[in-house]
């Protein structure tokens, strides 16, 4: 019986990367293993080919040669030998540690202490701040690095001492069926290191709670949902790791007037019956200053007027965007008895010149007219 192609075995299509191989054997194996499957042949047989297939393609140059000249071209080189061998052989050891680590906690093991984790920082600026730029203080609660072990974790004048338990290698092996896994050592927890007399400042964790000051620089140009990293600037690891990051999430604030959209800004300007009608200028607000927009006479309520590179220079480059303005025709409120007779004869004048005065209120009657005599 011929061998299926290694891709089809894993599911994968021939252009994927190593994580996708990775993550198709992962599924395939964790639900034909032997532990999983005891006296199933079937599953073993399934488990032996998805084995076989991975142990090629996760090597490059056994990827190259299988890819150019198929089964022929592996023979002899780890693939074959895969289903005849049994687990013990072929380079499995290291597709082992790698696949199974966290299935049987812990797989390859890890030496040395953790890396510190990393921090997210909420910070909120006004529009004007994203758009141009700004350097603000900010204090964040976090792990620092102790200063009386200098992060060791160990007593002043003491050093933290190879783990006789591993031998300092971080790892323990452990039988587990007919396999043998590797664990994090129990004594040192995967450090490869114990320390026998802890700091009194720290307890022996090499790091303290404090609370940090730190400068960002917010570059112009950035908007909600940007970030800022601050290599270093997480919590310290414990016994001298390394910190991790801090990560300062952008959050603007809503402005009383603007409105943005990526590059664009948007704003609503009111205006009076009587400029929207003889047309006029008025003064409109920009974040670089005033500016003079040309109202024609005639103007509609929802007209949009569009101010060219007064928007935002986004903070990834390009030109900046564009100011636009809505025109909203304002009702006059408050208005005395006088105001009201004057309005009522204007409304008068208008009536007797009949659709040229109000063309839109004419064709929607005509439109509500046509829609209930279709009924």
């Amino acid at each position: 019986m011929s061998k299926r192609d290694y891709y089809e075995v894993l599911g994968a299509s021939k252009d994927a990367s190593q994580q996708d191989l990775k993550k198709a054997y992962r599924r395939l194996a964790m639900k034909y293993h032997p532990d999983r499957n005891p006296d199933d042949e079937e599953a073993l047989a399934k488990f032996k080919e998805a084995k076989e297939a991975y142990e090629v393609l996760s090597d490059e140059q056994k990827r190259a040669a299988y890819d150019q000249f198929g089964h022929a071209g592996v023979n002899g080189q780890g693939g074959a030998g895969a289903g005849a061998g049994g687990f013990g052989g072929g380079g499995f050891g290291d597709i082992f540690g790698d696949i199974f680590g966290d299935i049987f906690g812990g797989g390859g093991g890890r030496r040395g202490p953790a890396r510190g984790a990393d921090l997210r920082y909420t910070l909120e600026l006004t529009l004007e701040q994203a758009v141009r730029g700004c350097e603000e203080k900010i204090r964040v609660p976090t792990w620092a690095v102790c200063n009386t072990c200098d992060g060791s974790g160990a007593k002043s004048g003491e050093q933290p001492v190879t783990c006789s338990t591993c031998g300092g290698a971080g790892q323990v092996r452990m039988q587990q069926g007919f396999f043998t896994v590797q664990q994090a050592c129990p004594t040192c927890h995967g450090e490869g290191r114990v320390i026998k007399n802890p700091c009194t400042s720290c307890g022996g964790q090499g790091r303290v709670q404090e609370t940090k000051t730190l400068s960002v620089k917010i570059p112009a140009g950035v908007d909600t949902g940007d970030r800022i990293r601050l290599a270093g600037e997480g919590e310290a690891g414990m016994h001298g790791a390394p910190a991790g990051d801090l990560y300062v999430q952008v959050a603007v604030r809503e402005h009383d007037i603007f409105k943005r959209d990526g590059t664009n800004l948007y704003c609503e300007v009111p205006i009076s019956f009587v400029d929207a009608t003889l047309g006029g200028e008025l003064d409109v607000p920009t974040l670089s200053g005033k500016v003079k927009l040309k109202v024609p006479a005639e103007t509609q309520t929802g007209k949009l007027f569009r101010l060219r590179g007064k928007g935002v220079t986004s903070v990834r480059g390009g030109g900046p965007g564009d100011l636009l303005c809505k025109v909203v025709v304002e009702t006059p409120v408050k208005l005395s008895t006088e105001q009201k007779d004057l309005l009522r004869q204007f409304q008068e004048s208008l009536e007797k010149g009949g659709e040229r005065h109000n063309p839109r209120k004419t064709s929607w009657f005509e439109g509500v007219k046509r829609f209930f005599d279709s009924k």
